[in-house]
């Protein structure tokens, strides 16, 4: 596995970048660039099963291994998930098991800085090489709304 960083600097504190990233009205316009129709259903505590699904219902399956309001979301992923179905023992799943997904968010006098690291599989480099960038900019975009 690889890991990929990106950063971006946005002008909005911290605790509105949060919202743009977790809340289910924002959510699915950032995300938008990863698949159509991308929603998450979770609790957003520590240690509860996270579900990234797409308009099809295709997606991961996760857990959120931190999550410390406005500084740091951290996601373990557990599997894949098709067709709506859980899959923790297939191959796919096997691929991306244990890969880490964290976002850090850093006060710089009131505007924020939003560092992402995923770890991936080397098919899927090219993919997030060119979509986080367009995530991070809509993220900012909507933050500095």
């Amino acid at each position: 596995m690889e890991r990929l960083n990106f950063t971006t600097h946005i002008h909005a504190k911290p605790h509105i970048v949060w919202d743009v990233l977790w809340d289910e009205d924002s959510y699915p316009l950032w995300t938008e660039v990863f698949s159509e129709g991308c929603r998450v259903e979770t609790d957003w505590k520590k240690g509860s099963q996270v579900r990234f699904l797409n308009k099809d219902n295709d997606g991961m399956l996760s857990e959120i291994a931190d999550n410390i309001p406005e500084k740091f979301m951290s996601f373990r992923h557990l599997g894949v998930i098709a067709d709506g179905s859980e899959d923790s023992l297939g191959k796919d799943a096997k691929q991306w098991a244990g890969a880490m997904e964290n976002y850090t968010l850093t006060d710089e006098d009131g505007d924020t800085r939003l560092e992402v690291s995923m770890d991936i599989i080397p098919e899927f480099r090219d993919f997030f090489q060119k979509t986080w960038p367009q995530a991070l900019a809509k993220v900012k975009a909507l933050s500095e709304e």
